[in-house]
């Protein structure tokens, strides 16, 4: 059974996922209209994702006993003046999904919740990952500088970059 205190943690925790699935669809929107296929098809597939995170969250709270709850959401911003920008943005979130997350691990050890915490566990690991390919895409993007033809070539390969942590390894 969940306490108040953890379950009004998760539920925040949903809400933030929702916004980050929104957040995103808004920039695969942006990307679509100016052409970059790429780009857009990556962040419909975060979109995605970032709901999946939601729905886990979701279940989990139905399942311990609690009441999932779905709130209104803050709109996204649907204009960015360049790529790059939108590419900070996103890395600037996931920054700020890992620090709630880390928050939510936090309160589930003061709580003494377990069962919790070994659920974040998850989290915290996939957290790792969006903030290493976030760095990473940030890094080849500030290699093309304001080449087009490297624009077109990252704009092509997006979907491509995958991500190795030192997390996400199997060890040894």
């Amino acid at each position: 059974m969940l306490s108040k205190v953890i379950e009004g943690a998760l539920n925040k925790q949903i809400r933030i996922e929702a916004e980050s699935s929104q957040i995103y669809l808004a920039m695969a929107c942006w990307a679509e209209v100016k052409g970059l296929e790429g780009i857009s098809n990556f962040m419909y597939k975060q979109s995605d994702e970032e709901r999946e995170h939601m729905l886990k969250l979701v279940k989990f709270v139905n399942e311990r006993g609690g009441h999932a709850h779905i709130s209104e959401l803050k709109a996204p911003n649907v204009t960015f003046k360049s790529f790059k920008e939108m590419f900070e943005m996103l890395f600037k979130h996931e920054v700020f999904v890992s620090e709630s997350i880390n928050d939510l691990v936090h309160i589930s050890l003061e709580e003494r919740d377990y069962a919790t915490h070994n659920f974040l566990q998850w989290y915290v690991s996939e957290q790792i990952e969006e903030e290493a390919m976030a760095r990473t895409i940030l890094d080849k993007i500030n290699l093309i500088g304001d080449d087009k033809g490297g624009l077109y070539l990252f704009d092509r390969d997006i979907d491509k970059i995958t991500i190795t942590t030192a997390a996400s390894e199997n060890p040894m």
